[in-house]
């Protein structure tokens, strides 16, 4: 029991003496902490001190008032040319001291402007202190980057552009806006400048291309990035405006005098000036030229497989407008024909014998031309009925000609059944038809008599004499060779 309480009053001394050894380690810090925190204030109060004997200083007192703000690197600044050499260009910063404009730095920027003293000039701090103390600018920094403003703002207000074609590849034409470098794509041509060649060769193209460079067009920007340098335009959409205004006045039912601008395989272009009466006058003047598309279905009557067949770039045409969407105008020549299935029934008959020529076979029969404008279909089946176990190919040939029994004529959808007959036409029908192939060739002579005295009207020679005077020509040059041999 002794040895307990002896052991008890040990831990209660300990205690005691580790109470006491805390209260003046909490002594010792909290005078350390006060005389840190007198070491700061006394540190703090002589920069207040300094900091206001500068501000009451001269320098300070000016300072204070300036609302000067320091150029940094990138920054645009204004100065005055002082002095202009071929490399060199010299400019008056005013507080900001002197800078230099050098090499292509000039150049790149102006263009073919030309800096004379005096002149205020934009620039970019590309240096702030070169080795000679000047500041280093770039005018073809500032120049670009102004041109891009200028095009954004253009964009934000939908305003149209004036473009210099600087050079043509087969996608379209390199244009120039103020030192910023664009691209003007083929499709986004208008269709006075479209180039519409027949076989779509690329080179063909590209010829036609470069004769726009070094011209002037006005044209929309339809996409642009600063960032990417990438800047789209269009001749089209610049256009727009004008074919809507020009469209405005026309509907469907009016006639048009025009020339054939373009042959492709679905149909033939056609360039026209909205008012036929004062076609010519108006051409003259100047006046917007449309375009619309004859499809190949409205370029004649009969079945064509090849619009080059019927039409020429050149050919001068009368068309009528049959539908206008938006700004695509739709054309046809053939409304403006008479239509040869309307009296189609007092020449052919149902159950006549006839003549006819296989135009096209395919999956489903043969298109046979009774003559140049009426065709038919003599349909699978009913070959495959007349004559079973014979393929179509073995019994007939494209560009033959072959017996036929009409069975039966639609004129209103254009319509005729046909089956292939071994028996004979009658005289009648065949006098008919040597008449009427008399009518043909007399007609198509009668037509290129007439092309022949155009072209000769224009002061070009016709193909035939051409033809003659080159072998006439050709003779020539054998005999002289022969002379000089002797």
């Amino acid at each position: 029991m002794a040895f307990l309480n002896a052991f008890c009053q040990m831990n209660k001394n300990m205690g005691d003496i580790l109470d006491n050894l805390a209260q003046e380690v909490d002594k010792i810090s909290e005078k350390d902490m006060s005389e840190e925190k007198e070491k700061i204030l006394e540190e703090k109060d002589k920069v207040e001190e300094k900091e206001k004997i500068q501000t009451n200083s001269i320098m300070g007192q000016l300072f204070k008032k300036s609302s000067i703000c320091f150029p940094e690197l990138g920054n645009s600044i204004e100065g005055f040319v002082i002095d202009v050499s071929s490399n060199e260009i010299y400019l008056d910063l005013g507080i900001f001291g002197t800078g230099v404009v050098l090499g292509k730095e000039i150049k790149d920027g102006l263009g073919s402007e030309k800096l004379k003293i005096g002149d205020k000039v934009m620039a970019t701090i590309i240096e702030l202190e070169n080795e000679e103390g000047y500041m280093e600018l770039s005018i073809r920094e500032a120049s670009y980057e102004k041109s891009w403003d200028n095009i954004e703002e253009k964009i934000k207000n939908q305003e149209k552009v004036i473009v210099k074609i600087v050079s043509a590849n087969k996608g379209g034409l390199l244009v120039d806006i103020n030192g910023v470098s664009g691209f003007l794509p083929v499709s986004q041509l208008s269709s006075q400048n479209y180039p519409r060649v027949e076989d779509g060769d690329k080179n063909k193209i590209l010829t036609l291309l470069k004769k726009l460079v070094s011209q002037e067009l006005e044209v929309c920007i339809i996409d642009a990035d600063r960032e990417t340098e990438k800047l789209i335009v269009s001749e089209k959409a610049a256009q727009s405006d004008k074919d809507k205004e020009a469209i405005s006045s026309l509907k469907a039912g009016d006639i048009v005098l025009g020339e054939i601008s373009g042959v492709v395989d679905f149909g033939a272009f056609v360039k026209f000036v909205p008012n036929i009466e004062k076609n010519d006058k108006n051409e003259k003047r100047g006046e917007k030229r449309l375009e619309g598309l004859v499809h190949i279905s409205e370029l004649a009557w009969q079945l064509i497989e090849d619009p080059r067949t019927i039409v020429k770039v050149g050919d001068s045409v009368k068309a009528q407008i049959i539908g206008i969407d938006k700004e695509k105008i739709s054309l046809s020549i053939r409304s403006l024909q008479k239509d040869p299935w309307v009296e189609v029934t007092k020449k052919y008959k149902t159950g006549d014998i006839v003549s006819g020529v296989v135009n096209k076979i395919n999956h489903f029969g043969a298109f046979v031309y009774l003559d140049k404008d009426i065709h038919g279909l003599a349909h699978i089946s009913e070959m495959a009925k007349n004559y079973p176990g014979k393929s179509i190919n073995e019994m007939i040939k494209v560009e033959e000609s072959y017996n036929w029994k009409i069975l039966s004529i639609e004129a209103k959808t254009h319509r005729m059944g046909l089956v292939l007959t071994q028996e004979k036409i009658s005289e009648d029908k065949l006098e008919e038809e040597a008449k009427e192939k008399k009518e043909v060739k007399s007609k198509s002579k009668e037509k290129e008599k007439k092309e022949v005295k155009s072209k000769e009207d224009k002061g070009e020679k016709p193909k035939k004499i051409k033809k003659e005077k080159k072998e006439k020509d050709g003779k020539n040059l054998v005999k002289k060779e022969k002379k000089e041999k002797k």
